[in-house]
């Protein structure tokens, strides 16, 4: 598209500035984050090119290649999935299988919580709608049961920050395609820090808990026929992630179709198993799945309009160039990447900033050697951690909803966990084989 240009000095500076200023102008007039991109790939082009001499149809191509990838069909079916398992009767069965383990010991909802929110992930991939799920019945729970509600909110949110990490991931799905990667590789690399995440938050509220914990949780001890009944069910649940997990790193079938296994599943054990799941339900779920896919194939499509003007117009070379003298050194690298992200985060949501900064940092990754798989799992939670943070932070605004609590109630319990969060994300980049090891292993 702009073959043969060269771009020296001042020339430089101004093709930033214009790409991002376009972005930033855009955001602020409350334009959404497609439009926006568009609009930076649009400017950019015109500046390039001289206006008259763009091209429109090439614009048209590159949004068509954006979301024309069968990678890029398990999104919307992991969408669907868990949608249905969401609505067929999933989220009260984990809580009652969790109750079955830590109900009962001091602080118990709260670690029935952390226990719930690793294995909802496993079906849902959003924190967004595992927070909205869970919340809905944990945090009135816990605050019945003596809790303080602010605390106890706060704790649902930031133990679901798991659910994007924990395959099927949403956010992996994006960055696999984004950065030509495996999204089994992907999805494997995730089990570890998910497992990580689950024992820092359990870390976490142990020491918290023990100056306010509740004399009684209010869970009520169940008999010998009531543990097997309640584990029975809740093992129709849990056999869905074995499946996928097992299924992929067996090479049994790809993500898109473990995105397919999964639907039939969630049907399935829904309708006929629970016997929850009504055709009302399948229509809602299917209307609720399609909104949300559309959103984030849009995303994907602009952003890699997006991705192509950075492309040839050599942005990424350009915002990169201060951090070539890292490349020598991949884990300080690695870190200083991670800082960058968060910071990042703090102000933008996960999906639109995997693909906007992936073409950018991808590069340097390659270059310094670094393993773009073991990267790509770092480079998410990083992203991820913004959900839980100020001033965006929509997992905390879903918190509220369900909680019934004001953001300024929230955020300072939620401090302790976000910043615990962050000293994980740090210590991973600089040891990466906490990652590495776990997934080759794994057979990513």
């Amino acid at each position: 598209m702009f073959a043969g240009l060269a771009l020296f000095g001042s020339a430089k500076i101004t093709i930033i500035v214009v790409f991002f200023a376009i972005l930033l102008i855009a955001l602020a007039f409350g334009l959404p984050i497609s439009f926006s991109l568009i609009l930076c790939a649009a400017g950019t082009g015109y500046l390039l090119l001289g206006g008259g001499n763009a091209k429109p149809l090439l614009y048209a191509q590159q949004l068509m290649r954006g979301t024309d990838s069968v990678t890029m069909m398990a999104l919307p079916f992991f969408v669907v999935a868990g949608e249905l398992m969401n609505r067929g009767g999933l989220t009260d069965r984990i809580i009652k299988f969790c109750n079955i383990f830590v109900g009962r010991i001091p602080g118990g909802l709260g670690y029935v919580t952390i226990l719930a929110c690793l294995l909802f992930a496993a079906l849902v991939g959003s924190a967004v709608a595992s927070t909205a799920a869970l919340g809905a019945i944990l945090i009135p729970m816990m605050a019945k049961s003596g809790y303080d509600r602010a605390k106890s909110a706060a704790l649902v949110a930031s133990a679901n920050l798991v659910a994007p990490i924990m395959p099927p991931s949403i956010p992996f799905i994006i960055y696999a395609i984004s950065a030509k990667v495996s999204v089994k590789s992907m999805f494997m690399g995730g089990i570890a820090p998910a497992i990580y995440l689950t024992v820092l938050m359990a870390a976490c509220w142990f020491f918290i808990s023990r100056k306010d914990c509740p004399p009684v949780d209010g869970i009520p001890k169940m008999t010998f026929k009531e543990i097997i009944r309640t584990f029975t069910s809740g093992l129709w649940a849990l056999l869905l992630p074995g499946i996928i997990l097992f299924g992929l790193r067996g090479g049994v079938f790809t993500a898109t179709e473990a995105g397919v296994i999964a639907v039939v599943y969630a049907l399935i054990v829904g309708a006929f198993v629970y016997k929850e799941l009504k055709f009302k339900d399948f229509i809602s779920a299917m209307v609720s799945s399609a909104k949300m896919s559309a959103v984030v194939m849009f995303l994907a499509a602009t952003a890699q309009l997006a991705a192509y003007t950075m492309t040839v117009a050599h942005i990424p070379e350009m915002m990169t160039e201060g951090l070539s003298g890292l490349v020598a050194h991949p884990i300080l690298l690695n870190f200083t990447l991670m800082v960058i992200v968060i910071v990042v985060g703090l102000a933008m949501d996960v999906v639109p900033c995997i693909l906007i900064l992936t073409p950018i940092f991808l590069p340097l990754v390659i270059e310094a050697g670094l393993d773009p798989v073991a990267f790509g799992v770092l480079f998410c939670l990083a992203n991820v951690l913004g959900l839980t943070s100020p001033p965006v932070g929509p997992v905390l605004n879903v918190a509220c909803a369900t909680g019934k609590v004001t953001m300024e109630e929230i955020i300072p319990p939620t401090m302790p966990y976000f910043i615990a969060q962050c000293a994980l994300l740090l210590v991973l980049s600089l040891f990466p084989a906490l990652i590495e090891v776990p997934l080759h292993w794994l057979g990513g």
